[in-house]
């Protein structure tokens, strides 16, 4: 991790749950990082918690449903802190919205944060990256298992898991990007399986609580995704 101390990352989602726990690691690690929320108080609290850190956070308000949001977000960083080494694309939202029955706001919620915000922040770090010379960049995707074929689960998030599957070809599909113009950059896809955040409280559920699901079945924490965030962006070169 040392080769990224003093540098940049971005994190979306960054308030509460994965995203929170993936920028205080990355701060503790040396990393100037910029988290990305709606809640942007919470980051803020955050951020003097970690004074003293290697590190430093940054709260900018965002709506990664909101591409104006993100374009100005982008702006922020490139004024304050030249531009971007390495984005996390953690910001997502699970509704339980069935296809034969649900709200077409939920099912477009979803697509707006889980595909189409990741694409525009990932559009965003690579074009920031290039403009720099930067051929060492790194995005990591929070991906879902989810997003490989579609569990047999009694939850029925469909939509949710077909946003999922976007990901999963969004990831390979700038992977073949990148090698076609002989950049540097990695790309990583990282598809927990049941983590214990704050997604359910929000999730429009209508079989099932929060509660349930967390009582239930086995689920991992915040913290444990983060480690895998640092394993993978703390890889030698050679290691895909």
């Amino acid at each position: 991790m040392e080769r990224w101390n003093g540098r940049v990352a971005l994190v979306t989602g960054a308030s509460s749950g994965i995203g929170a726990a993936v920028a205080k690691e990355l701060v503790k690690n040396g990393l100037k990082v910029v988290g990305l929320a709606r809640r942007v108080d919470r980051i803020k609290d955050e951020a003097k918690k970690l004074q003293g850190s290697l590190g430093e956070l940054h709260a900018v308000q965002c709506d990664i449903t909101k591409e104006d949001d993100i374009l100005t977000a982008f702006s922020w960083v490139k004024e304050h802190l030249g531009g971007i080494d390495i984005l996390i694309n953690n910001a997502g939202v699970a509704h339980q919205a069935f296809l034969s029955s649900g709200d077409t706001s939920d099912w477009r919620h979803m697509l707006e944060v889980n595909v189409l915000g990741l694409s525009i922040c990932t559009r965003e770090a690579v074009k920031s990256m290039k403009e720099r010379g930067v051929d060492d960049g790194h995005i990591v995707h929070i991906n879902s298992i989810s997003g490989h074929g579609l569990p047999n689960s009694p939850s029925m998030f469909y939509m949710y898991g077909a946003s999922k599957n976007a990901v999963t070809a969004l990831t390979e599909g700038l992977r073949r990007e990148l090698i076609k113009s002989n950049s540097k950059i990695r790309v990583t896809s990282i598809s927990p399986g049941l983590v214990q955040t704050e997604i359910m409280d929000v999730a429009h559920l209508h079989t099932f609580s929060s509660k349930d699901v967390f009582n239930q079945h086995p689920c991992m924490q915040p913290e444990d995704i983060a480690d895998a965030v640092l394993y993978v962006i703390g890889a030698p070169p050679h290691v895909q």
